[in-house]
């Protein structure tokens, strides 16, 4: 009898520790596939690939006329009469852009006429005096002093002539002055000239570009500016987004004392930007084969670059320099391991230590 129950008593202990360590094994399985489960993303990874990328130096600067002509007033205390152009016209060497009234000029001219055909005059008999007075002035008829007075009265009045004509030619000079030209072919980019207003001699009337012609003055570092040459190409982006070309014309031969910076003159397309608009840009100085991966395998972290590197299916983050980009490529500059494996896309939802699944 006690044989019986000792053997039940076994049985049933048997059967309890089985049952458990049964619920043991499902316990750790749940586990296991829970755990399996948590491998954070399925993932495709990328190489860094070799990419033929140009070697630029980045620059901001100024839109500004290669040069700019004031074009003033000549002539003191004339009423400006007439304005024929207006700001952006177009303008050849020569064409009349003003007149002034001219009616004081104009009566001046007529006096200093009569002022001079009255010198004519005077000189005239002022010499046949003089001439009559040498072919005598042998015989005895005059004195020596009179023949002096006559042949000086000639030369006073011959004088009187070239000062009358003198007085005409200013007079002469002024009237052309009433009318205002362009100096050169250009662009008027400002027109502060009024219709009705009394001018004073040197005041400004116009502003014009000369020949259209504009320039962007890129401001480099002394470190940069070495390596820009003349006629090198750059690449410059306007405020609204849109791009045009130029050519380095020339380099400032001086580097400001107080910011160590240098200029850059940039000609570029007459009509491609605005004058006083800020630009940036960039000069090409030459090309080099460059480590590169997808922009989408950048991660942005507190103002830095990451790459989410795969190994053994474990994420390690790595602090990365970026360089220049092209199209949907961006350069690596101090990428250490180049044969490595790199999250391709949706790397912001990893972070170090993560476990992925990898697909090709």
């Amino acid at each position: 009898m006690k044989k019986k129950s000792i053997v039940l008593i076994l049985a049933s202990s048997l059967l309890i520790i089985g049952c458990q360590n049964k619920q043991d094994s499902k316990t750790e399985t749940t586990a296991i596939k829970e755990s399996a489960a948590k491998a954070a993303l399925t993932v495709s990874t990328v190489k860094p690939q070799r990419t033929p990328l140009n070697k630029t130096i980045n620059a901001n600067g100024n839109i500004a006329a290669w040069q700019e002509s004031s074009v003033s007033t000549e002539s003191n205390g004339l009423l400006l009469r007439e304005v024929l152009v207006s700001v952006g016209d177009h303008v050849k060497h020569g064409q009349v852009l003003a007149r002034f009234s001219a009616s004081t000029i104009e009566a001046d001219i007529a006096q200093m006429q009569a002022n001079v055909a009255e010198a004519n005059a005077t000189l005239t008999e002022a010499t046949s005096n003089a001439n009559r007075a040498r072919s005598i002035q042998d015989s005895g008829a005059l004195s020596k002093q009179q023949i002096e007075q006559y042949i000086t009265a000639e030369a006073s009045a011959k004088a009187r002539l070239q000062a009358a004509q003198a007085s005409l030619n200013v007079q002469n000079i002024k009237l052309k002055q009433a009318v205002v030209a362009a100096p050169d072919d250009g662009i008027i980019s400002q027109n502060p000239a009024t219709v009705g207003t009394v001018y004073g001699a040197g005041q400004e009337l116009f502003r014009l570009i000369r020949k259209g012609r504009i320039e962007w003055r890129a401001d480099l570092t002394s470190a940069d500016i070495s390596h820009i040459k003349t006629g090198m190409k750059a690449h410059i982006t306007l405020p609204d987004g849109s791009k045009t070309k130029g050519t380095v014309r020339t380099i400032a031969p001086s580097v400001d004392a107080k910011t160590r910076n240098a200029l850059v003159y940039v000609d570029i397309p007459a009509g491609s930007a605005k004058i006083g608009m800020f630009a940036r840009g960039e000069f090409v100085i030459g090309e080099s084969d460059a480590l590169t991966l997808p922009n989408t395998a950048i991660v942005m972290r507190d103002g830095f670059s990451y790459l989410m590197q795969v190994e053994n299916n474990k994420i390690k983050q790595t602090k990365v320099q970026l360089g220049q980009r092209k199209e949907n490529r961006v350069e690596i500059v101090n990428l250490s391991n180049t044969d490595a494996h790199y999250v391709e896309s949706g790397g912001a939802f990893l972070t170090d230590g993560d476990s992925v699944r990898v697909v090709k």
